[in-house]
């Protein structure tokens, strides 16, 4: 196993991410460091926040690049999900799961619905071999997920212009598709707490 490698964050990379939260409020991470593993993550966060939705993230040259998708993931190829790609985040919020307060940006509350590694297949071609921010920057990913509820390749489509935020996420044809299952109803728990986003809710309000 490799020796993990802190890293020190650009500021450039979370500046919108700083701007957009009061740190003496929220519970967020504010990113100012974290020790990277050898493989890169990616999190899946079920954020209950003025509308339900999932939050993708994907490891990126030291931060997470991140995707709001209204109606979260699917094992169907034949199913696309609209994915609006939002702020960089810090690696350490791969972890993060609370409630946000209400008056501070994305107030709600969010939990880890899953997660785990990914390999970028795009680099895995012989007449292409091109990096996860190329890929980031050219407008198509292709990755497999390694995680504890997906499994398999998942591509992600720019579709408008260069300054536009959306973007596709669909499931690859392959073994790990099924067009039958439905993750995001059956499997509705936290992969951290093993609690749902209402019982965190609820254990948050304990607290207060």
């Amino acid at each position: 196993m490799g020796k993990k490698k802190t890293i020190d964050y650009d500021k450039n990379k979370l500046k919108e991410y700083k701007d957009k939260r009061d740190f003496d409020k929220t519970t967020e991470p504010s990113g100012i460091k974290k020790k990277s593993s050898g493989r890169p993550k990616f999190v899946i966060q079920k954020h209950d926040a003025s509308n339900l939705h999932y939050d993708f993230r994907l490891e990126i040259n030291g931060v997470l690049k991140s995707w709001a998708v209204p109606k979260g993931p699917s094992t169907d190829p034949s199913d696309k999900r609209m994915a609006i790609n939002t702020e960089d985040h810090p690696l350490e919020y791969a972890d993060f799961e609370g409630t946000i307060p209400e008056d501070e940006y994305g107030g709600g509350t969010v939990i880890v619905w899953d997660g785990g590694t990914y390999r970028n297949l795009r680099s895995e071609k012989e007449d292409e071999r091109i990096s996860m921010q190329e890929s980031f920057d050219k407008g198509k990913i292709e990755v497999w997920l390694e995680g504890k509820k997906l499994k398999g390749g998942y591509v992600f489509i720019k579709t408008g212009k260069r300054q536009d935020k959306k973007w596709l996420m669909k499931k690859m044809k392959d073994d790990e598709a099924d067009a039958r299952k439905k993750p995001v109803k059956s499997e509705p728990k936290s992969i951290l707490s093993d609690k749902t986003i209402e019982e965190v809710k609820e254990k948050m309000k304990d607290h207060e």
